[in-house]
């Protein structure tokens, strides 16, 4: 009865040894694939970020400098480690951990393989034994997603806080703002998915998308633009890297760390790109959905190849994010996830509503989003009306004092 409630796995309906030794043997895989990735990822961002300047980049560790990860992390494991010395012992030692817990977490509920074409349902034969290509398919995969998500945060509060400097404290102060902000948009953005494809199994949301049904334009692209936008905030990879603005606050949560404890935050950045680009992958590209052609065993890495390039077309938009865009100031981190994500995000999850209730009552759906829409219209503008009213009493309040 547990794992009929825990998983969708067909390999748990009959739990012997060989399935334990199959899920042993995916999570061992899934791990180092994962750690293997986040160096080639280190690399490639380099390496883009390099050429976007008109740079060289890693060329001398490795063919094309592809061992430079590697050799900073050799690097970073040699040096001295420090605890400073108004630093509180456990939450200092215990940050880095959770911050790479949940990136690698995460990954566990991404459906990376498996054919979803026609009536298929992602389920693959390993080792004589039907399963699905993913560690694990909970019921409420999504929420799993979430609840993970969330919990990144206290590794960089808690590296901030235990640090006991001014710096990473204001670091770790502006990474928990910048979470409950964009988590409230990231949330929003997700509810859209989870009306047209009626459920949290990540599993069956990929096999909603099949034949080219991808959320990505069922939903309105919208949702896809807020969740991307949320994504990068949530990462604190830039422009939304206020959390480690070295202009600012030398260093920002980290300051204080060094060696293996420093590498341990470094990993977990790169790893929570990859990760977060694999879920949205899986919401809104349609996971390993794509054309299926060729013999047998061409077909059974097709969707793993369709997975994977969607995954890599998502890590260039971050790397080019990077590259390209400058850091916004705090104020305007605040005001685009309350003053527009978030109520962008809300509308549109309004408007989805709305249209999938009048089709499924028999009205005329264009009807009834045109209406939706306007009063949304209305709404918005009235709501931005009373930000600019109070904008205009905060400045003439201060010109009076």
């Amino acid at each position: 009865m547990i794992l009929m409630l825990a998983a969708l796995d067909p390999l748990l309906d009959n739990v012997d040894g060989a399935v334990v030794l199959i899920v042993l043997l995916k999570v061992v895989v899934s791990f180092f694939v994962l750690l293997i990735s986040v160096m080639a990822m280190v690399w490639f961002e380099r390496k883009v970020v390099a050429d976007m300047q008109n740079r060289i980049g890693p060329n001398l560790a490795g063919p094309f400098g592809i061992l430079q990860t590697l050799a900073d992390g050799i690097k970073l494991f040699f040096k001295e480690d420090l605890l400073p010395r108004n630093a509180d012992p456990l939450a200092f030692r215990l940050a880095p951990y959770l911050s790479l817990i949940p990136a690698f977490t995460v990954f566990v509920v991404i459906p990376f393989g498996g054919d979803f074409s026609g009536d298929n349902t992602g389920v693959v034969n390993w080792f004589g034994r039907d399963t699905l290509a993913q560690v694990a398919d909970p019921h409420v995969g999504v929420l799993f997603f979430l609840a993970m998500s969330s919990i990144a945060v206290y590794g960089v509060m808690l590296a901030g806080w235990s640090s006991g400097s001014k710096y990473p404290l204001l670091g770790s102060v502006r990474a928990t703002a910048q979470m409950i902000s964009y988590e409230a948009a990231l949330g929003l953005s997700l509810l859209s998915v989870l009306l047209t494809s009626g459920s949290l199994s990540t599993n069956t949301i990929v096999d909603t998308q099949s034949g080219w049904n991808w959320n990505l334009w069922v939903t309105g692209i919208v949702p896809f633009v807020i969740f991307l936008i949320a994504a990068t905030a949530e990462l604190n990879r830039p422009p939304f890297d206020l959390v480690e603005a070295e202009q600012e606050l030398v260093g920002g949560f980290h300051t204080e760390y060094s060696s293996l404890r420093f590498a341990l935050f470094f990993l977990a950045e790169f790893m929570n790109t990859i990760t977060m680009s694999a879920v949205i992958v899986t919401l809104f590209l349609g996971g390993p959905n794509g054309p299926m052609f060729g013999p047998d065993w061409v077909r059974m890495f097709l969707p793993t190849i369709w997975f994977l390039a969607k995954l890599l077309v998502l890590l260039f938009v971050f790397v080019w994010f990077r590259s390209t865009l400058p850091r916004l100031r705090y104020d305007q981190l605040m005001d685009l996830g309350w003053k527009l994500l978030i109520p962008l995000s809300l509308g549109w999850f309004i408007l989805l509503a709305v249209t999938n209730v009048a089709d499924g009552a028999g009205w005329n759906p264009v009807v009834a989003g045109v209406i939706t829409l306007a009063i949304l219209g209305v709404a918005g503008i009235t709501l931005r009306t009373a930000m600019r009213t109070a904008a205009v009493r905060r400045a003439a309040g201060e010109v009076a004092h």
